[in-house]
């Protein structure tokens, strides 16, 4: 799955978080500055699903930081994972909101999911512990997800997902999302991106 990346002011601390496409045909005022993607041989986050279990789903604790950052390191290469700085910048967004969900038995964190909250939603991550993957726990966050989209009033959501990224175009396919738009030589090697999405009806929920 494509992730945006932050731009910094040149000699200031706070960043301009910047998304790619307002689902409405414009682009956002601002647009990324560097793209990501996952890269043949990186560990795969979106395992096939096969059977749901226990899993419970929380919102964000200040003290959850340092293992969802570890994560992140785990589920992308060095340069395609976000720096300390880009994830807490995501999650403390004005309009962003992250869940976390949790394994009962063991405590511990099996995955995570960040999204940007507006008229339409945006995926930024989902990110599954290794331990946790093919268990459903990736289907469970994007579902809680959009229904706390939907709850607050947002139409539908979308993503950016690279034409050779197999498996995260399968998982979202299998949850209703739709490619919407190409978007040519999107990544700096030359590759396409694919535009998703995906409306939030009352129905919608698969």
């Amino acid at each position: 799955m494509v992730r945006p990346r932050l731009r910094f002011r040149q000699g200031g601390k706070r960043p301009n978080i910047v998304f790619f496409w307002n689902f409405a045909g414009r682009l956002w005022k601002n647009s990324p500055n560097l793209r990501r993607r996952r890269y043949p041989g990186s560990t795969d986050c979106f395992g096939r699903y096969n059977v749901a279990v226990g899993f419970i789903i929380r919102d964000f604790q200040p003290e959850d930081f340092e293992t969802l950052w570890h994560m992140d390191q785990e589920c992308f290469p060095p340069g395609i994972s976000y720096s300390r700085q880009e994830l807490k910048a995501y999650m403390s967004h004005r309009g962003s909101f992250t869940l976390v969900a949790m394994e009962p038995e063991e405590n511990k964190v099996a995955g995570f999911i960040v999204v940007h909250r507006g008229a339409a939603g945006h995926i930024i991550t989902i990110d599954v512990s290794a331990a946790a993957r093919r268990s459903g726990v990736g289907s469970l966050l994007l579902r809680s997800a959009e229904d706390r989209l939907r709850a607050a009033g947002c139409r539908a959501v979308g993503l950016e997902a690279a034409v050779d990224n197999v498996s995260a175009l399968s998982f979202y396919k299998r949850h209703g999302y739709s490619v919407i738009k190409t978007r040519p030589r999107y990544y700096s090697n030359g590759i396409d991106a694919l535009v998703m999405r995906k409306e939030l009806t009352l129905t919608s929920r698969k």
